[in-house]
Formats: C-alpha cells, sequence, structure tokens
C-alpha cells in the first residue's frame, strides 16, 4: 500500500492532516515535507488523523516528534488521533502516546489542554 497525506484548515484555525497507508523510511520524506511547508506558512496547530495509516515504524515516530518540537518552538503543537491497531500499539509502547498527547477516542484532542 502506498503513503498519502492530505490536508485542510480546521474550524477555530491549525490544520487537519489524514494520513493514509504505510509511513516508514520511504515514505517519511513526503510527510516531513508537508509539516516543513505547512509551518513554513505558519500553521502552528496540527492534527494528524491516522485512521487510515495501516503502518508506521521508527522513522515515521521520529517524524511525529520532529513535527511536534518545531510546532513547539512556534507556540505550537503537534497532536495524533485515530490510530488503530499496530499503529496504536506502537504509540503506547514507546511512549509516544503520552509525550504527543494522543487521545484514540477523541474527535479533535486539541480541545482538551493542547498546550
Amino acid at each position: 500500500m502506498t503513503f498519502s497525506v492530505s490536508y485542510a484548515g480546521r474550524e477555530g484555525g491549525g490544520v487537519y492532516l489524514r494520513l493514509a497507508g504505510e509511513l516508514d523510511m520511504s515514505t517519511a520524506g513526503e510527510l516531513t515535507a508537508t509539516i516543513d511547508r505547512l509551518a513554513a506558512d505558519g500553521e502552528r496547530r496540527m492534527l494528524l488523523d491516522l485512521t487510515d495509516l495501516t503502518f508506521c515504524d521508527s522513522t515515521g515516530m521520529a517524524v511525529f516528534v520532529r513535527g511536534d518540537n518545531r510546532a513547539a518552538a512556534d507556540g505550537g503543537w503537534l497532536r495524533l488521533t485515530g490510530a488503530t491497531g499496530r499503529v496504536d500499539r506502537v504509540l503506547r509502547v514507546t511512549g509516544l502516546a503520552e509525550v504527543l498527547r494522543y487521545q484514540p477516542d477523541s474527535v479533535d484532542p486539541a480541545s482538551r489542554s493542547a498546550s
């Protein structure tokens, strides 16, 4: 399965990114480039929906952390929602679920103490 990332502005500000497919060493650059482009355009709050992400390796996890660090440096944040199966498990086992304030059941985790 291929990887894709699409995005749209969110009501109240920020941007919503929907990831689909497999995020790994060969596709992580696409997500990094998207996050960098959005940040350069002034986006500081990014919500990543992982509902359709079927696989994510350590390279993909590193993109999440890097994106959150970049957003935080500019006074913003990167949050994750919607992960299932293996992706959800990797987030929990690595501790990134806590670090990135992952809330799988929340429609918008940004609405809860995002700062």
